[in-house]
């Protein structure tokens, strides 16, 4: 309200128009709002909005940037504060790369910003980089690097490309020249025995292209309150990490992976005692496809798409030795001991060596004994019987396979475990790298069935030393080079596939052949038509 002054001298209130309205509550600033150089011309100011832009390019002044060392940053470890060891709200220190949980006041983060005077921090979660103590937001792009190595993000485009001949090397912090998908595994104490799994199963490009993609999986129904699902996310995790081109280091720490590998296992599988490869590959490869909700059925997850295969079981009881002929006849004439066949799926084969020689030959030597793979796969035939005992019966067992996987798995059975002691057979299997012929083993109606049977090695594992103080590596075939690697955890060397052949293979991988090799007419053979005409 105003007071004007009319010409005889009378005084008048006239209303403001730029005031309230009548009846509206009027908004009383507070003595502590007001400073001493405050005025009524600032009380009066209309609060101007802050463009977006702008404050961004605010943000982006951040004088602290050249502080972030990035050869101490590593995000392989588990995202727990390393003061109250809390996974909620964790960042990571850009400067000396550990983990605090936080940005406020009073905080273990702001703790470590003001007593160290380290001031970058990237949220874990978030992938938001700020700085601290002043918690404001740091809008860059030199600092995606740092967002890619946490978590990296693979194209359609990229998996394509990954095995194409003209694949780039890359390049580390340090300089290093790696490979992406080459790169060297840290072992813990004793986890190497999980390690050549992992690496393996990185170079299976159906199992490698799916994971590669978090979209694939992370829709999968669960039920509530189901964290077994931890375990793919892991596994998504470390396979990107493999395959990322823009590493900080050559190498990869399975930290988290291993983590869940324990939990889930029921304490299983051990980081700190060695274990079997194949029982964590079963292991491991059934909780995949459990976890993806997959069933029985062939094409209901990547695991049974990949690896698994068909067979058929022939079992024939055996009669008891200590009677005479006549009983065992008689016995052989019932339905109990008449062969009888299931069909029963597989998602890798069981090879059984001979036994090895236990006397020394006239050179006073043992000699290694050598056995031909072609032998070891006439198990499954379907006119091979072995024998099998029980503490009671005896069997005997022919297997027929009817529907081979397009990726073969091959367990060397080197271990037998007796009464005392666990023994390992050292004999060397001579297998081919290229071009083995699972078609040998078909019967001619199975083998019909089939348009492609043969297949190439694409992952070997191979035990060195005693049978529980050994150790593992494994040989992996770079498909955009053709050149192989043997990797024992942190070590990576080319190899030459002549090498291969001459270690105690353990554990093998096949990958089927989509199309006939071009290296000559070798490579095709007739294919026989259903009416037994040749093509």
């Amino acid at each position: 309200m105003n007071l004007a002054v009319l010409p005889n001298g009378v005084g008048e209130f006239i209303p403001d128009v730029s005031g309230p309205v009548r009846g509206s509550p009027v908004k009383r600033p507070r003595l502590e709002d007001i400073g001493p150089e405050d005025d009524d011309e600032d009380e009066q100011k209309p609060k101007v909005k802050v463009d977006p832009a702008q404050a961004a390019n605010r943000s982006k002044q951040c004088p602290y940037l050249d502080t972030i060392n990035r050869h101490l940053l590593d995000f392989d470890f588990e995202k727990l504060c390393s003061v109250s060891l809390t996974r909620i709200n964790v960042y990571a220190c850009l400067v000396c790369g550990k983990y605090f949980q936080g940005r406020g006041t009073n905080t273990h983060a702001y703790t470590h910003s003001v007593a160290e005077a380290h001031h970058v921090f990237l949220n874990l979660q978030t992938l938001k980089f700020y700085c601290l103590p002043d918690n404001y937001e740091i809008i860059d792009s030199s600092l995606d690097d740092i967002k890619y190595v946490l978590n990296p993000v693979f194209s359609q485009r990229d998996i394509r490309n990954l095995d194409k001949e003209d694949q780039k090397m890359s390049r580390t912090v340090d300089g290093t020249i790696y490979a992406p998908g080459i790169v060297g595994m840290n072992n813990i104490k004793a986890n190497d025995y999980c390690n050549v799994i992992l690496q393996s199963l990185s170079h299976v490009k159906p199992i490698r292209d799916f994971f590669l993609i978090e979209k694939n999986y992370a829709n999968t129904k669960r039920p509530p309150g189901d964290t077994a699902f931890t375990l793919v996310q892991r596994f998504g995790e470390l396979l990107r990490k493999l395959w990322n081109p823009r590493n900080f280091k050559a190498h990869v720490s399975p930290h988290e992976m291993l983590q869940a590998v324990v939990l889930w296992s029921s304490k299983k599988f051990q980081i700190t005692e060695q274990g079997d490869p194949i029982e964590f590959l079963s292991w491991f490869l059934h909780s995949l496809h459990k976890q993806l909700r997959g069933n029985k059925q062939p094409n209901s997850s990547v695991v049974n798409r990949t690896f698994l295969g068909e067979m058929k079981i022939y079992t024939r009881k055996l009669p008891p030795t200590e009677l005479d002929d006549v009983q065992k006849q008689l016995l052989l004439a019932t339905d109990e001991y008449q062969e009888k066949s299931e069909t029963s799926t597989f998602l890798y084969l069981t090879c059984d060596l001979p036994a090895t020689p236990l006397f020394i030959d006239e050179f006073r030597e043992n000699i290694i004994p050598q056995v031909n793979l072609y032998q070891l796969l006439a198990k499954f035939n379907a006119v091979s019987e072995k024998e099998y005992k029980t503490y009671k019966e005896n069997f005997l067992k022919r297997f027929e396979i009817t529907r081979l996987p397009k990726f073969v798995i091959l367990y060397i059975k080197r271990f037998t475990k007796n009464t005392f002691f666990l023994e390992k057979n050292p004999t060397i299997v001579n297998f081919p790298v290229k071009n083995i012929d699972f078609g040998d083993i078909l019967t001619e109606e199975n083998k019909r069935a089939h348009r492609f049977t043969k297949y190439n090695l694409v992952a070997n594992i191979v035990h060195d030393g005693e049978p529980k103080s050994g150790t593992y590596r494994c040989h992996v075939l770079q498909k955009s080079t053709n050149q192989w690697y043997e990797m024992q955890d942190l070590h990576v060397t080319s190899i030459l596939p002549q090498m291969i052949t001459l270690t105690e293979a353990y554990i093998q991988i096949y990958e089927q052949q989509e199309e006939e090799d071009d290296e000559g007419e070798e490579g095709v053979q007739d294919v026989p038509m259903a009416d037994g005409k040749q093509q």
